[in-house]
């Protein structure tokens, strides 16, 4: 029987031991799983078997007698025989060996692989010792930038294919290739097209030499001098699992770690380099209160000054003091740790007494919805043979991690992806139907699909392609997932529900997969950090659950985000608290951000940078970032992993937790907790869907984490009204970049300079119709201003809208979005 229980396993003899391979399990991998490990330079677990390399040569009778075969290459068969010591295994693997390092630089010592490096370790275990060739080796310029944070070292590599397969079979970006032959053959990109993909540091994690370097490592360490610890990336909600490598206590690198239920080890270039963002100087290293030009504290400064934690936290108590519980609110949260987020949840909702509370920034969907619909995890949204509806953004710019799991999912496992965006996505190309719906019409669509409603009035989209698309979800065999999320922030969350409870609907075994992607957002929910919930996924009806442990609990639905920032400007807020929130980058509704500001009492900002939100506050706590804290992260399907400590955070930054703790001691309730262990184990008190785990299980199951079942109530919203369409106007799309001028982005010189900008993209037809050209600046008008921006056609955006990217360098769309709308409607005004 195999290793999975399957009795049709495959037996073979591995150096005189009989081993149980799976069906058509590769030679390579089932000798590795039975403890023989077979030297290989070519053979990668993720990606495809090429046998490039040679290395891997072993002996294998199969019934003819023995012969030299690749063993990444050869599928297990009964009653294979191999050896995998034999002398002449042994003289192959030597001579591959010595071919391989006939052109290889003798460069270690210099070399940033050195101490990590295969070709290093397979050399001194299985190479000839010493080389015979005495001719010169080649020579190519180096290194040579293949993109802004890559470099390539031509006379390093040994043509593996390995960061050519993952380019193609991976990323889908074949921007890497063989080029030239012979002795000359290396791996370049072609003339002025970088290899500018999302996920290129990949190729440098997986080359087996030193071939390919990732500029913000080169030269900072050495592998011994590094130490390690595993943790989840917090930057998105992927939780992707990651090693974080520190040397005297700074981070240096990044690497992704396999794990089978998540990332596969890939992580997005802008997740592997923001490491460089925690240790930048511009960290916040101690409390900072509104002063004036003198260095004098006092509330109404127009500047911030350092102050003593002790007096920060002095006034931040005085106002909530003061303050009624109705007119305190919390925005925020989703950058911190499972902890942290119960910590401040039961200060603002246990303590304070209030239900203001909301981690979103007004650019989600309702908790209701998020823990109320059946949900998927990733291995069911990448079931093969199975059909995923994208009814949200495009993975491919905000959850990279995901993306790639989707592309290997629908490119080589068949499954039969169906979009419904506004815009082309990463996976367009691939789509067995994509459909570009407008904002606002989502829910006519999916009426439509099913044949229940009149497809004339969606804009754009034909008879066939809906009646197309409606029967291959009507003929699917496998598993449907619905993967959910806001296709653009200036359309609100009504549509999109609404269009989310018609696939429930009429697919009532589906299940779905949110796409929000502020990092631990998910947890955020969990946590109770959402008006109308308590933690544990609990709503406030269940609020007995909480007696034993909180003061008090509130008992109406609070407010969210955007109904917060609506009641600062209007002067009803006293406390506003924000939780590593910048509102004036987050928010979609940026004059709606600014009159919060304006309008409220005192506020009080909890994050890492002094960022333009936190400029404004009133008070500025410094927080420990990802790398400096323990503690839990939970993922968008509901998956549980475990956060590291690797460094020390700066001066006297501390952990979110310990802060709402000290807020709560000063305003005369102990929260129970001294470590993190404390709020874990009062969590599985209080949580029906948190009972079973504990701190020990987390760290046990560190590499896959551990899934959480159970969901709250599902609640039917009532349907949104969307207007008719402006027949001189276009809808308005606004969608994020996977880099942007962001904090983090901004914060990390690796990333800072990849932001795009953006343009106005419409459709031709669209273009003409306005009788602009090609990079003309127009007046984008909407409701809440004017901006200017170029144009350009592109026939993926969908008739009848506008597409611009947020938070881009060049043009701040949400200058022009209007959150109390639907959809925001905008013209086109020629200059």
């Amino acid at each position: 029987m195999s290793p999975t229980g399957d009795a049709s396993g495959v037996e073979i003899t591995v150096d005189g031991r009989t081993v149980v391979a799976e069906p058509g399990e590769l030679l390579i991998d089932a000798c590795e799983r039975a403890g023989t490990y077979i030297p290989r330079f070519c053979h990668h677990s993720r990606l495809r078997p090429v046998g490039m390399c040679r290395m891997c040569l072993v002996e294998v009778d199969t019934g003819r007698g023995p012969a030299l075969q690749p063993s990444c290459v050869v599928g297990c068969t009964p009653g294979m025989t191999v050896e995998t010591g034999s002398d002449r295994t042994r003289k192959a693997q030597d001579g591959v060996l010595e071919f391989l390092l006939v052109n290889h630089p003798l460069d270690c010592p210099v070399c940033d692989k050195g101490g990590e490096c295969p070709l290093q370790d397979q050399t001194m275990a299985f190479g000839p010792g010493e080389s015979r060739f005495v001719e010169e080796k080649r020579h190519f310029e180096k290194p040579i930038p293949v993109n802004e944070n890559v470099y390539l070292d031509r006379e390093r590599c040994i043509l593996c294919d390995r960061c050519t397969r993952f380019a193609g079979e991976v990323a889908g970006d074949q921007l890497i290739h063989f080029m030239d032959r012979g002795g000359q053959t290396q791996i370049n990109t072609f003339p002025e097209q970088p290899f500018s993909s999302y996920f290129s540091g990949n190729t440098v994690q997986i080359c087996p030499v030193g071939a390919l370097t990732a500029a913000p490592y080169r030269f900072k360490a050495r592998p011994w001098d590094l130490e390690e610890v595993e943790s989840t990336s917090t930057l998105d909600s992927v939780g992707s699992r990651i090693a974080v490598q520190s040397s005297r206590d700074r981070v240096l690198r990044f690497q992704g770690v396999d794990a089978d239920a998540v990332n596969w080890g890939w992580l997005s270039d802008k997740e592997r380099f923001v490491f460089e963002a925690y240790d930048h100087e511009d960290r916040l290293v101690g409390p900072l209160l509104r002063g004036d030009a003198l260095g004098n504290r006092t509330l109404d400064g127009d500047q911030l000054v350092a102050a003593p934690w002790g007096e920060a936290l002095t006034v931040v108590v005085e106002a909530l003091r003061a303050a009624p519980a109705d007119r305190i609110a919390v925005v925020g949260g989703a950058r911190m740790t499972n902890e942290s987020q119960y910590a401040w949840a039961k200060l603002a909702k246990g303590v304070l007494g209030t239900d203001h509370v909301d981690a979103q920034l007004g650019d989600g969907l309702p908790a209701e919805v998020v823990l109320g619909l059946p949900r998927a995890t990733i291995d069911r949204a990448c079931t093969p043979g199975g059909t995923i509806v994208l009814l949200g953004p495009d993975p491919k710019e905000e959850l990279g991690a995901l993306y790639l799991r989707l592309r290997h999912a629908v490119v080589h496992d068949g499954a039969t992806l169906i979009e419904l965006t506004p815009r082309r996505t990463g996976l367009s190309d691939h789509a067995a139907h994509s459909l570009r719906v407008l904002p606002g019409e989502a829910p006519a669509v999916v009426r439509s699909l099913f044949g229940e409603g009149s497809p004339a009035g969606v804009v754009g989209l034909s008879t066939d392609e809906l009646r197309d698309a409606g029967a291959t979800l009507a003929a699917a065999q496998g598993p449907v997932t619905v993967l959910l999320g806001r296709p653009s922030l200036a359309e609100a969350a009504g549509p999109v529900v609404d269009a989310a409870f018609g696939l429930h609907d009429n697919l009532p075994d589906s299940a779905f997969l949110s796409l929000l992607r502020r990092g631990n957002v998910h947890g955020a929910l969990d946590m109770g950090l959402a008006p109308g919930m308590l933690p544990g996924r609990a709503t406030i009806a269940e609020a007995h659950r909480f007696v034993d442990h909180w003061d008090q609990v509130p008992t109406e639905r609070g407010r969210d985000t955007l109904a917060t920032l609506n009641a600062a400007a209007a002067g009803q807020v006293d406390v506003l608290v924000l939780l590593g929130a910048d509102l004036l980058a987050d928010v979609p509704d940026r004059d709606l951000a600014r009159r919060a500001l304006d309008g409220a009492g005192t506020v009080v900002a909890v994050d890492l940078f002094t960022t333009p939100t936190a400029a404004r506050a009133d008070v500025v706590l410094p927080a420990a970032a990802p790398t400096e804290v323990d503690g839990s992260f939970t993922n968008l399907e509901g998956r549980v992993s475990v956060v590291s400590r690797k460094v020390t955070p700066p001066g006297t930054s501390r952990p979110d937790w310990m802060v709402a703790a000290e807020l709560a001691d000063r305003l005369g309730t102990d929260l129970g907790f001294a470590s993190t262990d404390d709020v874990w184990t009062e969590l599985a008190a209080v949580s029906v869907v948190h009972a079973g785990l504990s701190p020990e299980a987390l760290v046990a199951h560190t590499r896959e984490g551990l899934l959480i079942a159970g969901g709250s109530e599902l609640e039917r919203p009532t349907p949104t009204d969307v207007a008719g369409r402006d027949a001189y106007g276009l809808r308005l799309v606004a969608s994020r970049s996977m880099y942007d001028t962001g904090v983090l982005v901004g914060h990390s010189p690796s990333l800072a300079g990849l932001a795009p900008g953006t343009r106005a993209a419409l459709e031709p037809t669209d273009l003409a119709r306005y009788g602009v050209a090609e990079g003309e600046v127009v007046d984008l008008i909407g409701p809440k201003g004017t901006v200017q921006v170029a144009v350009t056609a592109d026939d993926g955006v969908a008739k009848g809208a506008v597409h611009l990217y947020v938070n881009q360098p060049n043009v701040d769309v949400c200058e022009i979005v209007d959150a109390a709308l639907p959809v925001t409607e905008v013209r086109v005004g020629r200059r």
